[in-house]
């Protein structure tokens, strides 16, 4: 495909059902618009919103035994108290508006690669922020290991979607706090990872070197993204759709992306990278396709001499004040996570709860410019 028939055929599908179902829903929900030169996500009230999430966000580390009785004594066992008394009150104090993916990598290895459950539509409400849910149409993650390539034109790939949205839409569908809906972590479109070689990704890169090979991808992608679609907006009319988060460090098919353009609202990123580098990545996506774009995942991390990680608070402030530049962004989410485990090694609170205090301080002010920011926009 070239350059100029994908920038054509993505200002037709740019203005798709995707994005004109917004009006019908605004005043109730998030939506989308342009507004002094850039897009926005424009929350219920019709305020201009820049999301400003943390993920991963999950209270097993304070069940460690090296924790004793912290959570039980505190919480009193009570995921209601600590999301409440916790929480929500750090992520406020701390700036963030929002909350990204919540679940967590729990285990790493070239056997299973596994992460917490997503949360519930009560323990959203608990939390009491404009989130975004995860929907577990399928397991094509760059990291997942164990489950087989999905078959997008069989009827069980439908019956499945149809499930999880009436499991997770129908709830959510009237929640005004809830920003949109995400598909795949990091999907595996054209390549894949050490550990899930043996299934190969969902299309053999190889094709794309003909016109056949190209159209094959194309309709496989349309499938894909047309069938979810579907099956949310069947219980769930209004919420933003904000689909794959691809991964910018490996190859993305721009017929996956021109396939998406009609049923998402928004391109997701997850990219590991400086902040110009980062930037610049998300500006070209913009620029191809009109289409507004998020960092869905993204950290800065700082590696000490006994191999604990931690986030670069300058970094941080360094990749929001580049993405605020960019027209085309409407949020960065932080790759967290909320507690230390063993496995990310990496986060704003040990599993004791003692704060990574350097981090927060640069976090918190780049996070309370923004929002001042924001309020200037208004």
């Amino acid at each position: 495909m070239n350059r100029r028939h994908f920038l054509t055929s993505a200002a037709v599908t740019v203005l798709s059902p995707a994005l004109s179902l917004r009006a019908a829903s605004e005043g109730s929900f998030f939506t989308l618009a342009r507004r002094s030169g850039r897009w926005w996500f424009v929350t219920p009230e019709g305020k201009p919103f820049f999301s400003i999430a943390l993920n991963h966000i999950d209270p097993a580390p304070l069940r460690y035994t090296t924790s004793g009785d912290l959570w039980s004594r505190k919480y009193g066992n009570s995921m209601e108290r600590w999301l409440k008394e916790a929480v929500a009150r750090d992520l406020r104090e701390w700036g963030f508006n929002s909350v990204g993916w919540t679940q967590e990598v729990v285990t790493r290895g070239l056997t299973n690669h596994r992460h917490s459950r997503a949360f519930t539509f009560e323990e959203y409400q608990w939390l009491g922020l404009p989130y975004c849910h995860q929907l577990p149409f399928a397991d094509f993650h760059q990291w997942e290991m164990e489950t087989r390539n999905p078959d997008f034109h069989s009827a069980e790939f439908a019956e499945w979607c149809d499930y999880v949205a009436r499991e997770h839409c129908a709830r959510m569908a009237g929640d005004p706090k809830l920003i949109g809906y995400f598909y795949i972590d990091c999907p595996t479109w054209i390549h894949t990872r050490p550990g899930n070689e043996w299934k190969g990704p969902l299309f053999d890169p190889g094709k794309l070197e003909t016109d056949a090979g190209r159209r094959e991808l194309s309709s496989l992608a349309t499938k894909w993204y047309q069938v979810t679609h579907d099956s949310i907006r069947r219980y769930d009319k209004h919420h933003l759709i904000l689909g794959d988060r691809y991964e910018a460090s490996a190859p993305i098919a721009e017929e996956v992306v021109r396939a998406a353009l009609p049923y998402v609202d928004v391109l997701s990123f997850q990219h590991f990278k400086q902040p110009h580098e980062v930037a610049a990545n998300l500006r070209k996506w913009h620029d191809l396709t009109g289409k507004p774009v998020l960092l869905a995942d993204h950290a800065i991390a700082i590696r000490q001499p006994d191999g604990v990680l931690l986030h670069n608070g300058a970094g941080y402030a360094a990749t929001l004040s580049a993405l605020r530049e960019l027209p085309g962004c409407v949020g960065y989410h932080l790759c967290g996570a909320y507690l230390r485990n063993t496995t990310r090694n990496r986060a704003l609170r040990g599993a004791d709860e003692t704060p990574d205090a350097a981090a927060l301080t640069a976090i918190a002010t780049a996070n309370r410019e923004a929002a001042e920011w924001m309020r200037t926009q208004e």
